[in-house]
């Protein structure tokens, strides 16, 4: 399995892995994956864990659906984090927030599409598309295991939006383009290749500007044979403007902010944004959702962040990434040695371990309820990340695919 091979060094070898996981570890799953624990694969609808339960409830998805009556809840579509795929009861991370027949999306890992569908989010009109009740895509930042979903969705979108009752596009956030790289790590080493050169860090206007030339030859047949939709009138594409909030440096680590970031009023619902630290990918954002039932906060990839402490204060959910450090350290054990120590600490700075998650984050926010996502790795058993209710008094849910969490 390619876990044993990224903790043993087995495989096609140490450097080869190095070479092509850098940045890029975790555990996320093949698109089109398998039921997560507490969801039975079958041909009939899938089933989940209910929020209030350690155990499946053994109902059918449109049951449990219908069993989660609060107006405002949130949908775990998908909970590993990282791009590396070594396991497959976990999709690549995404978070639907939904409030009535509004569905509010935070970042599109691997197979979040086909999840949607999974949990019933699709408009239940006969003939209407899977994003007929969607309202809003929100990206946390631009590494691929959180937006590789993106051009499947921005090349399909006036396909799936059929059925749609308002008039006016899905509307998308997300950063800017960051106007300088990244740092190196660790100082001194030789500078890799830069992509791009000509437009090395796009934000999500600019790399969605790249995606509608890659699918011209789709867009130019679908709309001259068939009249379909053209995709600019299905998505309303903002860069989350900063000027005078940062400018970003190539370290990557964001300013305290005295408030939230303003970033849409939609009806009853309202979000807000603030700057995390997952130095040096910058900006990256955590978004709250206010609704007259509660509040939703989902951090996004994040080291400990007061930012984001203050955005959470006293929010009924936290969705909050998590990693075991433990599996770090195996990981990097199997490294040659001058990748060692620059992995181990890009890893640990610019993410949150499971002892820090309850305690030095949720219980300082004040959130009632904290749901772990973005699991790295996707695979450790349960047991490892409910050390994270040390510290923590609220309720501490330990997050699934299609897992359910109601608000109000």
């Amino acid at each position: 399995m390619v876990t044993e091979q990224l903790e043993t060094g087995t495989g096609s070898g140490r450097r080869t892995f190095l070479a092509g996981s850098i940045g890029a570890l975790g555990a996320l799953t093949l698109a089109g994956c398998v039921p997560a624990a507490g969801i039975e694969a079958s041909a009939g609808p899938a089933t989940v864990t209910r929020a209030d339960s350690a155990e499946p409830s053994g109902t059918p998805l449109a049951a449990e659906s219908a069993a989660v009556t609060t107006r405002t809840r949130v949908v775990l579509l998908g909970t590993a984090g990282g791009p590396a795929i070594v396991e497959n009861s976990r999709c690549g991370i995404s978070t639907a927030v939904l409030y009535g027949d509004r569905v509010y999306l935070v970042d599109l890992g691997h197979a979040s599409h086909n999840r949607m569908i999974d949990a019933g989010l699709a408009s239940e009109t006969p003939g209407a598309g899977s994003f007929a009740r969607v309202r809003g895509i929100f990206f946390t930042h631009l590494h691929s295991d959180h937006t590789v979903e993106w051009p499947a969705v921005y090349a399909t979108g006036a396909q799936n939006v059929v059925g749609r009752t308002w008039e006016d596009p899905i509307r998308v956030f997300g950063p800017g383009d960051r106007g300088t790289l990244p740092r190196l790590n660790p100082p001194g080493r030789k500078a890799p290749e830069v992509f791009g050169p000509e437009s090395p860090t796009p934000g999500i206007v600019g790399t969605t500007a790249l995606l509608r030339q890659a699918f011209a030859a789709d867009f130019n047949d679908r709309m001259r044979d068939s009249n379909f939709g053209n995709p600019d009138a299905t998505f309303e594409i903002q860069d989350i403007d900063l000027d005078g909030v940062w400018d970003i440096d190539p370290d990557g680590v964001p300013p305290r902010l005295d408030k939230p970031l303003e970033i849409w009023q939609d009806g009853d619902v309202k979000i807000t944004a603030t700057l995390v630290d997952h130095h040096p990918t910058a900006p990256a954002f955590a978004y709250r959702f206010d609704t007259p039932d509660g509040s939703v906060v989902v951090s996004g990839d994040t080291n400990v962040s007061a930012n984001l402490i203050d955005l959470a204060r006293g929010c009924d959910v936290l969705v909050h990434e998590v990693i075991d450090p433990a599996y770090v350290d195996r990981v990097a054990a199997n490294l040659p040695e001058e990748a060692r120590e620059p992995l181990k600490k890009h890893l640990l700075e610019s993410h949150t371990t499971i002892e820090q998650v309850g305690r030095d984050v949720a219980e300082k926010a004040g959130a009632k309820t904290l749901v772990l996502s973005h699991l790295v790795p996707g695979n450790n058993p349960v047991e490892s990340w409910q050390r994270a209710q040390e510290g923590y008094s609220g309720k501490l849910i330990v997050g699934t695919d299609l897992r359910q969490v109601p608000v109000g």
